[in-house]
Order: structure tokens, then sequence, then C-alpha cells
């Protein structure tokens, strides 16, 4: 099966476990890979015989954008059942959240969590 990698979405969302979190925000980046078959397209040369990821990017921003959530475990299960729901073409979704900033004292590192739906 081939597969796109898309890395490097960044939006700006309220997810948190903290009250500041939910109010003041923070950044977070996530990387996906969508397993699909690109064989028609490859032959076609046409965005319509694919995945136009465009729209995989402009949803999960989105998504972000828009959820309030405690846990990014919640947050990047709805990123992959909704990209999964809304891309036909996609048979596996594979995603990773990162969160860049957690605010843990003394932690300048950063907290990842991976999810693969079938």
């Amino acid at each position: 099966m081939d597969c796109i990698y898309v890395q490097g979405i960044r939006a700006y969302g309220y997810t948190g476990y903290l009250p500041e979190e939910q109010v003041l925000g923070q950044w977070f980046e996530v990387d996906v890979r969508l397993w699909l078959d690109v064989s028609k397209a490859g032959e076609s040369d046409a965005i319509e015989d694919t995945l136009d990821y465009r729209s995989v990017i402009y949803l999960v921003k989105e998504i972000i954008k828009t959820s309030k959530f405690a846990l990014i475990e919640k947050l990047i299960t709805v990123i992959a059942d909704t990209i999964l729901q809304k891309c036909d073409r996609v048979t596996q979704v594979h995603v990773v959240l990162t969160k860049p900033a957690a605010p843990i004292p003394d932690f300048e590192g950063k907290i990842s969590l991976e999810v693969t739906r079938p």
C-alpha cells in the first residue's frame, strides 16, 4: 500500500489538562501518514485520482483550533477518526501529535503521542 506523509502541520489550540491551557492555548504540531492506493494517479497525473492532502492539512488545523479537550489523547483520536471518516481513499492513518512547549516546570522538551487507526 502507498503512503502520503504530511509533516509539520502547526495550529494554535486550547486542549490541555491545566485550566490555563484551555484559556491561553498553545501550539500543536501534527504529522500524518495516510495509506491509500495512488497507482491510478500515478498513471493519470490527475489530482482527482488521489487524495488532495491540502484538505487533510485544513481538517487537522480546524480540529486543533476549534476543539477544547482536557487530554491530547482525545484530540489525537478525533484527528485520526475524522481523517478516516472524511477521506474515502484513506485505508489507514498514523498521526503524531506534539506539544512543543508543554507547561511543565523545569522541562524544556516536547511531549508527543502517536496513534494508528485502520
